[in-house]
């Protein structure tokens, strides 16, 4: 090992607690901005780059030269997070919210990659972010995370791929086998993962067209009601993460609404384009956001008000603002 890899790997093990704490922050971050945008979501997860990890990354060498010159500011991974989705639209709505609300320094789908070579393999979209805005931001570790983002058939695939490719027990008469097999595996999952988005794009436009059994036991509007009823609502938005029906039907509550007739006589005077328009996402918000949305829209500051709402009082107010803003004239 290198004089200056030897330091670069000193350095980064001094500073590795600092990481750790910045990845559970990073965590944090993403995880909320997933439910605020009303994404759908399985799992948000960490890790600081492991100390081994990062010093075999640094002392990598092609032609016999160090391939990363600065590893403390040229590894960009130090900070990991993932995202696992249920489906590819989800991690492309993912993706948009990012850019929409950080700054991204890089943006690689791995699996586009891949495909445009003409072969099945490794799918993973890897999104650098940044906390910092403004001209010429760069890479700064303590500030910096890197998002990989990836269905749970992708996940899947990658991981028992890893495992069984790092481990350094293949048979050299095996790998050949192997490639061919983890390639027609590959396939299949992207295929699978069609079949997927297929299936719940069907399914939500059946939901959205037959009535929902009430739950009489509970005097919030069930979230397998809700489900229904915003998927007829908000036919062109994603379902969101099953909990958060849970949580805006407790808003619901809050603001006396206890059926769906209620809410679907409140929310026919709202056109819920305009105010979507007027957020102006560039991202795709799910169907419990644009309830969320319309719900502001109607109800102001009382809506802000609610107890439910307390832990986000400063973005609802941003929010309002938008929708209280008259659109500037037209050119």
């Amino acid at each position: 090992m290198s004089d200056s890899v030897r330091r670069a790997v000193t350095r980064y093990a001094e500073t590795y607690p600092e990481l750790e704490v910045l990845t559970g922050e990073w965590v944090a971050r993403v995880t909320a901005m997933l439910d605020e945008a009303g994404i759908n979501y399985l799992t948000v997860s960490g890790r600081a780059k492991a100390v081994a990890s990062f010093s075999a990354k640094a002392a990598r060498r092609l032609d016999g030269e160090l391939v990363y010159d600065d590893p403390l500011v040229d590894i960009t991974d130090q900070v990991g997070v993932r995202v696992i989705t249920y489906v590819a639209s989800d991690v492309v709505a993912v993706a948009e919210l990012l850019a929409d609300q950080l700054t991204v320094l890089d943006d690689r789908d791995l699996g586009l990659e891949t495909a445009g070579e003409g072969r099945f393999g490794y799918a993973s979209r890897h999104v650098l972010v940044t906390r910092d805005t403004g001209e010429g931001v760069t890479y700064d570790r303590t500030r910096c995370a890197s998002v990989q983002l990836r269905t749970v058939l992708q996940h899947a695939w990658a991981e028992f791929e890893h495992d069984i490719r790092y481990k350094g027990s293949v048979p050299e008469q095996l790998v050949a086998d192997l490639d061919r097999r983890f390639t027609l595996a590959a396939g299949l999952i992207e295929l699978a993962d069609k079949e997927f988005s297929a299936i719940r794009d069907r399914l939500q436009l059946q939901l959205g067209s037959q009535p929902a059994e009430a739950v009489t036991d509970d005097p919030r509007i069930g979230a397998s009601e809700l489900t229904a009823f915003l998927a007829g609502r908000y036919s062109t938005a994603g379902w969101s993460r099953t909990d958060r029906y849970a949580w805006i039907g407790g808003l619901l509550l809050e603001l006396g609404i206890t059926s769906l007739d209620e809410l679907s006589e409140l929310l026919q005077g709202i056109d819920s384009d305009d105010v979507t328009a007027q957020m102006g996402y560039r991202y795709p918000p799910g169907a419990v956001r644009r309830l969320d949305d319309d719900l502001l829209h109607h109800f102001g500051r009382l809506y802000l008000d609610l107890p439910g709402n307390a832990h986000r009082r400063d973005a609802l107010s941003a929010r309002m603002a938008k929708l209280t803003t008259p659109p500037p004239p037209e050119s």
